[in-house]
């Protein structure tokens, strides 16, 4: 079953009628076996549809206006079997608003040098034919991806499978409720940000609750379902012992239980994919939610400590985007250096929130002092993230506009951290600790970001583009001159572009 399964992108073949149908018939044909071979294929979690032929300027307006009202339909492939006239696509391409992807390919991948005559010439035309819907698409400055490559290349499979999760991430983004619970950290500058301005570029609707509506729903929780929890902990996770029936603090675990219970209840409630909450609002609750965080984060939901809805927002969207992947997604902090010349490494943690999904063996649930917030111990699960390579990323609103910030990372083993009672991974950023972390404060990168190791940065690139968000990636080929001088093009640009 596909990851993503539920959604579909159309695959668009043009071409035109001066072929005659004998090329046109067989042009459908082979359209119709890629768009076969891409739906199959392993790596693509969303349908590929075929769509019938376009040879008109009425036809390509049709079907991409039914693209639009198709719910399904996240985005569009379109490639050029043969040639066709370009100012065809013209009313279409303007009218499309779902994400583009041009695929530049051909049927055969070699070519049968001795058999080739005119016929075959005009019937394989992608080479130049893709260059006309190039042209157009540059010429109405129509945002799209562009993928080269034999339809039967795993490479090419693979970019357009990732481009498929990020234009369902767009679709969710599109539909995507955030409720904050109580609000943003006091006096913290980097978790503010224009509500308004995200829900007209993104489509996400980010609204306020009071957490005495939390507090409700968690005291209106039925015991059974606290007892079921509980039982569900014990099977998944390593619980100490004084948590369980019969220990000191099993009250403590059904509290954490009923905590669950009722955050799930609320936000299903009120259909919200992504929350906040703050450590400094807790009025009516027994603790800081943790355990709860921590797992509905592991079932798809995006979480943004202190208020904090950019970060919600982006963990929700990356969950969408790695669905069905190994590897996990989590809401992340930077919280210390390890400085040492022979290795340079980040110990990213947070107070209590991050995602089991990104754990490296069985979760231990455990209760520990937490020394803010002022209430009693909080339940929570505490693990060492695995390794691999990974990336970071944080959204931040310059006023302006938002940026998405990424950096690849390593994800490595640390040392053994007996006293630190959170989950926590560390990792070597790339290409450094120096040029990262100076590249990311130029950039005026937040200290909450989401942490993937599941899926290629690519996609994240190709999500800000068909929404229309500054990307900047600090990767292995950073160099500080020319990262200053990107971040001040595309301040440039931003700008100029808001008045055209």
């Amino acid at each position: 079953m596909k990851s993503l399964g539920a959604f579909e992108v159309w695959f668009l073949t043009g071409s035109q009628d001066l072929y005659g149908e004998e090329t046109l018939r067989q042009v459908a044909v082979d359209s119709e076996r890629v768009a076969a071979a891409l739906d199959a294929a392993e790596a693509m979690p969303v349908r590929v549809v075929f769509k019938p032929v376009v040879k008109s300027a009425e036809s390509i307006l049709a079907t991409c206006r039914e693209a639009n009202s198709a719910d399904a339909c996240v985005g569009v492939i379109a490639w050029m079997h043969t040639f066709s006239p370009a100012k065809m696509w013209i009313a279409g391409l303007q009218a499309l608003a779902k994400p583009l992807l041009h695929l530049h390919t051909q049927y055969n991948r070699d070519l049968p040098w001795g058999e080739i005559d005119m016929d075959f010439m005009n019937l394989n035309q992608s080479a130049h034919g893709d260059r006309e819907f190039g042209f157009i698409e540059t010429r109405l400055g129509v945002a799209r991806k562009t993928v080269v490559g034999h339809w039967q290349d795993p490479y090419v499979v693979d970019r357009i499978a990732g481009w498929t999760r990020a234009a369902c991430a767009l679709r969710e983004a599109r539909h995507l409720k955030v409720a904050r619970l109580g609000d943003n950290m006091r006096d913290v500058a980097v978790t503010e940000g224009d509500k308004v301005e995200a829900q007209v570029r993104l489509g996400a609707s980010i609204n306020g609750y009071g957490v005495g509506e939390l507090a409700a729903a968690i005291a209106a929780v039925p015991e059974k379902a606290v007892t079921d929890l509980v039982e569900t902990y014990r099977a998944e996770y390593s619980v100490e012992p004084k948590l369980l029936p019969g220990g000191e603090y099993h009250s403590s675990l059904q509290d954490a239980a009923r905590i669950e219970a009722g955050l799930r209840a609320f936000l299903d409630a009120r259909g919200a994919g992504a929350f906040t909450d703050t450590f400094e609002d807790l009025v009516g609750i027994p603790h800081l939610p943790g355990l709860a965080v921590q797992r509905l984060m592991s079932e798809g939901y995006g979480f943004g400590a202190e208020g904090d809805w950019k970060s919600a927002i982006l963990v929700r969207l990356v969950k969408v985007m790695t669905a069905g992947l190994p590897g996990g997604t989590s809401f992340m902090e930077d919280y210390t250096y390890h400085l040492n010349p022979s290795g340079q490494k980040v110990l990213g943690a947070h107070m209590l929130e991050v995602c089991p999904s990104i754990a490296d063996g069985k979760p231990r649930c455990e209760i520990h002092p937490l020394s803010i917030g002022g209430k009693p111990d909080p339940v929570r699960l505490v693990f060492d993230a695995g390794t691999g390579p990974a990336w970071v990323a944080c959204m931040v609103d310059l006023g302006d506009r938002f940026r998405i910030l990424a950096n690849q990372i390593d994800l490595v083993e640390g040392e053994p951290l007996p006293r630190l009672p959170v989950a926590r991974a560390v990792w070597q950023p790339r290409p450094d600790l120096r040029t990262s972390a100076e590249a990311w404060l130029t950039a005026g990168g937040a200290h909450h970001t989401v942490l993937t190791r599941a899926i290629d940065v690519e996609v994240m690139a190709d999500f800000a583009e068909m929404a229309k968000l500054e990307f900047v990636l600090i990767d292995s080929d950073t160099r500080m001159r020319t990262f200053k001088n990107e971040l001040r093009w595309n301040q440039a640009y931003y700008r100029l572009a808001r008045g055209f």
